[in-house]
């Protein structure tokens, strides 16, 4: 009686795991339909070659027992009941050794690799209890293997599963043995170098969509941070030289019209580096933002002072520094109320320094911290932790506010920034 019910809850465990296969199936069914309809309303053609794999492209080569199943049927198997009952069992473990191997998760659960071996039990049993047609369920045995076993132990368990299938047909038959091992060797890696190869093509694919989302990202990115230096920079100086003229119109109708000529100048200017900006191609000049910061300062009446030392700078970190200056003087420009502004910027054999300081109030501190990522000081600190170096802002001690940039002379890595630099600042 308790035999009875064993069986009858491996019957349970085999149908539960056939219904969340079929579950998983259809799942993945719908996941890839998703995948085509989304393909072929942006524009594109699939690129996928079909629907992902399942257990049911192994079902079929579960014809290979019909000849043990035929003699059953003709009666010319003793036992039939014995015979009938492996012949399930060994069905059963196959399908659902089958259906895991396709999801890596399932194909290492303990369960499956529980399942594969007393597959290897009940093809043994029915091997030398039976021989003849029987036999064959060997090489069904090393397809499965192959579906579970992965890795550096694959050629090891093909090789004994194969001369363990030999030693025991040479048993129970004799002369077909040789065929047995080989049909068992093959059908073992056979199936693991298929079933691994379509694995790593699909990883490939979903690898290099990854990429692709990333490179989308980082280029929206780049553009979103281009697009506020160098837009918050330009408009804060046409602002500034705008307010200029308009004091001057009255009583200084030559200097109102030179600062109206700057206007148009960087309005120019701004055209350009916008264009630059959006085909990815932003230059930049440490020398160029120095003398523009010159220029804003002096129009929004803050004294700018400027002093330069050290070892010529590579073009990467000249870009990176010139950011930083446009960024910190639009800040100083724009918030700061400040009367002079200290621009600094000093390098030795291993790394580059930059520091701009101005008398103001202070209230920059509360502009740059807002915003999202991406934006002002916030997008500036990532560029150059991305080169290796590190951007400081904060009130000074003698009042003020101070920005702090520091580079490696050479960067390890530069940010999204654009491709091209300006040459060196002399």
């Amino acid at each position: 009686m308790s035999g009875i019910k064993s069986w009858r809850r491996t019957v349970g465990c085999q149908v539960k795991a056939w219904a969340e296969s079929r579950v998983q199936w259809k799942a993945d069914m719908a996941r890839y339909k998703a995948q085509q309809k989304a393909a072929r309303k942006g524009g594109h053609v699939p690129e996928h070659p079909g629907p992902p794999p399942t257990g049911f492209a192994l079902v079929p080569w579960l014809l290979m027992g019909m000849g043990s199943f035929s003699n059953l049927l003709q009666g010319k198997t003793p036992n039939p009941w014995v015979g009938g009952l492996g012949l399930f069992a060994f069905n059963s473990l196959y399908i659902y050794v089958a259906f895991r191997a396709f999801h890596k998760e399932a194909r290492e659960a303990t369960s499956t690799r529980v399942a594969l071996v007393l597959m290897g039990l009940v093809t043994t049993g029915l091997a030398l209890g039976y021989g003849g047609n029987w036999l064959l369920f060997f090489p069904l045995l090393g397809l499965a293997t192959g579906a579970i076993v992965r890795g550096p132990w694959l050629g090891r368990t093909g090789i004994a599963l194969a001369a363990f299938a030999g030693a025991v047909s040479a048993f129970r038959d004799g002369g077909d043995a040789v065929n047995i091992a080989y049909g068992t060797f093959l059908s073992t890696m056979v199936t693991a170098a298929i079933l691994s190869l379509s694995e790593a093509v699909r990883d490939l694919r979903a690898a290099r969509e990854e990429l692709a989302r990333r490179a989308v990202e980082q280029e929206r990115l780049r553009f979103s941070r281009d697009l506020h230096d160098l837009l918050g920079h330009t408009l804060s100086v046409i602002v500034v030289k705008s307010e200029a003229a308009r004091r001057l119109a009255d009583r200084d109708l030559a200097a109102a019209l030179t600062q109206i000529g700057d206007i148009e100048s960087v309005g120019r200017q701004a055209l350009t580096e916008i264009r630059e900006a959006v085909t990815g191609y932003r230059e930049g000049s440490l020398a160029t933002e120095l003398a523009r910061a010159r220029s804003a300062l002096s129009a929004a009446s803050v004294e700018p002072v400027v002093r330069q030392s050290g070892t010529p700078l590579a073009p990467q970190t000249e870009a990176l520094l010139g950011w930083v200056v446009r960024e910190a003087v639009t800040n100083v420009v724009r918030h700061s109320d400040a009367t002079r502004c200290e621009i600094t910027v000093g390098s030795d054999a291993e790394q580059a320094r930059l520091t701009v300081t101005d008398n103001g109030t202070g209230k920059a501190v509360t502009r740059p911290a807002e915003g999202i990522g991406g934006t002002g000081l916030k997008g500036l600190t990532e560029r150059l932790a991305a080169a290796g170096g590190s951007l400081k802002a904060g009130p000074s001690p003698r009042g003020g506010f101070t920005v702090t940039a520091e580079l490696p002379v050479e960067p390890t890595e530069l940010a999204p920034v654009g491709a091209a630099t300006a040459p060196k600042a002399s």
